[in-house]
């Protein structure tokens, strides 16, 4: 068997909007000034304490927990208010040929809670595309490779038969780290030379390209 991990924001979901209106909202009921979209993204990938720690360097830990608790509150009230990132062209079609293939398995590897995690493949319909899903609960942030090494562990697949997808350095220092080869995406939130700096075997430009990749790999 081989093993397909996908990463989800910014790899299979456009959620930049989402997640820096949250962010921006957080930092607002914070008391402090809005970020930069390009600074909240560059973040994206970690687990939300490890992501707000390296937006606010310089701040203490109650400033912190303040900002994550307002996130989170505006992430839920975004997401009551019937707001959902939508799949980037192509991801979908790409998963139907992958789960096709009676050889490879499909995974998730996320800097989300479970419960983020959940509420995205539910409403796609992607749930049970997934024979593992890892999230930020239970695990260290990335680009630490533990939820690597539960799927592998859960999938029995060996790292050198498995693929990590992602669009941001830590998915790629993540792989790295696990053993697993790292397949960059190029529409993410991302620049190609910062993914190839991270490691990444390669750059796929869009889904189709992607999907070819994948399926040649899954045909080696």
């Amino acid at each position: 068997m081989k093993l397909v991990i996908f990463d989800i924001d910014g790899t299979l979901v456009d959620s930049q909007h989402e997640i820096t209106d949250a962010m921006n909202r957080a930092m607002v009921i914070a008391g402090l000034p809005e970020m930069e979209p390009a600074s909240i993204l560059s973040i994206v990938g970690l687990s939300l304490p490890v992501a707000v720690a390296r937006l606010l360097p310089g701040a203490g830990p109650d400033l912190h927990d303040r900002v994550v608790a307002g996130y989170r509150e505006s992430f839920i009230a975004s997401r009551a208010a019937g707001a959902l990132p939508p799949l980037y062209p192509g991801a979908l079609e790409c998963l139907d040929a992958l789960a096709s293939l009676d050889e490879v398995l499909l995974g998730i590897a996320t800097g989300k809670p479970a419960r983020g995690l959940t509420a995205i493949l539910d409403a796609h319909g992607l749930t049970r595309r997934f024979i593992t899903r890892q999230s930020a609960d239970g695990h260290p942030s990335k680009p630490h490779p533990a939820m690597l090494e539960s799927a592998l562990s859960e999938t029995g697949v060996p790292a050198a038969r498995a693929v990590m997808v992602g669009d941001s350095v830590f998915d790629m220092e993540m792989a790295r780290s696990a053993g697993v080869a790292g397949y960059g995406v190029g529409w993410g939130f991302c620049p190609a030379e910062e993914l190839h700096a991270a490691g990444a075997y390669l750059i796929a430009p869009d889904y189709p390209a992607l999907t070819r990749v994948l399926l040649e790999w899954a045909d080696e």
